[in-house]
């Protein structure tokens, strides 16, 4: 099985086409879809949950920087822009993507964005978060984590009965932790999958998450149905 999800966007077919058979040598990124524009990725981002994106910048309608502002910095996957133009080049990295290709796409030059994106992707997935104690320092290995909450300028992360604070912001964290396993559920939280116990819906369009340790945890109404997909049993 594949170890990354990755999704092509490119109103292109040639273009999208050209992606794929560069990608085909990497057994280890499975494609799980194509768009034509920027309506269908920012579909395909909340239904897929991709952990790389190609994404072309010149689309009609929503181009590939109005993807990223409506999904959100935060809410992107590791972006790789693809574009025919060298002129945007600064914009794109301001939106912290990971590398800027420029068409037509030379083996040599894929090769040498694939091997960054891969070390990426792979640093999430084996992730430690290094938090500081009274004596020093703690290594916590990500599956200890059961949630993550945002409070003023630093974190507070949960991990069974202990409770570690870092310096750091939600996103900086997310970037380290499986998005297979984890999940930001609201701008102050996030979660890891199972260790939701419930979902809970209330009035005024307000819902909740019940963890295993009794915890509740607020869920923003643009976050809920991506929780509700990753819930589903047997994804």
């Amino acid at each position: 099985m594949a170890d990354f999800r990755a999704l092509i966007v490119d109103d292109e077919p040639l273009a999208r086409r050209g992606i794929r058979q560069l990608l085909a040598p990497y057994s280890q990124v499975r494609i799980v879809g194509e768009c034509r524009d920027g309506r269908e990725a920012l579909r395909a981002l909340h239904s897929h949950h991709p952990d790389l994106v190609f994404l072309d910048i010149q689309m009609p309608g929503l181009d590939g920087f109005g993807v990223i502002t409506v999904q959100g910095v935060e809410e992107m996957p590791l972006t790789v822009f693809v574009t025919a133009h060298d002129d945007f080049a600064v914009q794109a990295f301001e939106t912290e993507a990971l590398d800027y290709l420029v068409k037509p796409l030379s083996e040599s030059r894929f090769r040498a964005t694939m091997k960054r994106v891969l070390e990426r992707l792979r640093s999430r997935r084996a992730a430690r978060i290094r938090v500081p104690t009274e004596t020093g320092e703690l290594l916590l290995d990500a599956g200890e984590i059961d949630w993550i909450g945002a409070r003023d300028d630093h974190v507070e992360i949960h991990a069974g009965a202990e409770r570690y604070r870092l310096r750091a912001s939600l996103s900086t964290l997310l970037d380290q932790l499986d998005p297979e396993r984890f999940m930001r559920i609201h701008r102050s939280a996030i979660v890891r999958l199972d260790a939701v116990r419930e979902l809970r819906f209330g009035g005024a369009g307000e819902s909740r998450v019940l963890l295993r340790d009794a915890t509740e945890l607020p869920v923003s109404r643009r976050r809920l149905a991506g929780l509700k997909e990753r819930l589903t049993p047997d994804r």
